[in-house]
């Protein structure tokens, strides 16, 4: 059934919304996972890698941890799917080289590349909001099959420069950053906590549910749903 919105901007999570989880889980993870021990060896004293090293000591209180320990905590939460920022830092390293060099491609579901450019020709801006780096959620967009897909989007958000996304107040400080009423955005992503902390902070949600996702089965709550993003239409108010 087709929803219809008539917002300002539309807010995207990737993960299950744009594109597969099991890309990420099965080519990107791997990727970063052997990439980890040289980031930390030979490019210790790059200012990014050292800020993430140091948040990663502090997370797990080990103020004097080695490369190695730091390595074996970053493997862990991999394991665990823990959405730690100094990880998702260390990853958005990793893979915007492994892009950059053409070793990666990023996947989008063939619904989405269609609708986001119509979206964006009809004058609604496009943000990205993924527990993705900023660095990594650039890399994506700029390295999809169809090409550099950069120019659709306004603007990148992750849980450091907005805030958890299970937290209403990262809504609000988006909303503020973008400068759009919170009544006139609209949050894509198909994790029922996102949705609901979206619509905690005044926002307009839409769950996303394809089959084969990891939160398929469980549902998106009491919010609108959508299979795929050909379901959702999107046009900005003329009044």
């Amino acid at each position: 059934m087709s929803q219809h919105y008539e917002v300002d901007a539309v807010v995207l999570d990737i993960e299950g919304t744009t594109s597969a989880t099991g890309f990420v889980v099965d080519v990107l993870y791997p990727y970063s996972r052997a990439r980890f021990a040289e980031l930390l060896t030979e490019r210790a004293d790059e200012p990014e890698v050292a800020r993430a090293v140091a948040q990663v000591r502090e997370e797990i209180g080990e103020p004097d941890a080695d490369a190695g320990r730091v390595e074996k905590a970053l493997n862990s939460w991999l394991d665990d799917d823990v959405k730690a920022t100094p990880l998702k830092t260390l990853q958005g390293i990793v893979w915007s080289e492994g892009f950059a060099r053409g070793e990666l491609v990023s996947h989008f579901y063939d619904d989405v590349v269609p609708r986001l450019r119509a979206w964006h020709s009809a004058g609604v801006r496009l943000y990205v909001y993924s527990s993705g780096s900023v660095a990594a959620q650039r890399a994506w967009f700029t390295n999809s099959p169809e090409g550099d897909l950069t120019s659709l989007v306004s603007g990148l958000y992750d849980t450091e420069n907005a805030g958890p996304k299970q937290e209403a107040e990262s809504y609000r400080r988006i909303a503020a950053a973008t400068g759009v009423a919170p009544d006139r955005l609209l949050f894509l992503s198909d994790r029922p906590g996102e949705l609901d902390a979206a619509r905690a902070a005044g926002w307009h949600t839409v769950g996303v549910r394809r089959p084969g996702e990891p939160y398929f089965e469980q549902g998106v709550g009491d919010h609108a749903a959508a299979g795929t993003f050909d379901e959702i239409t999107v046009s900005r108010s003329t009044t």
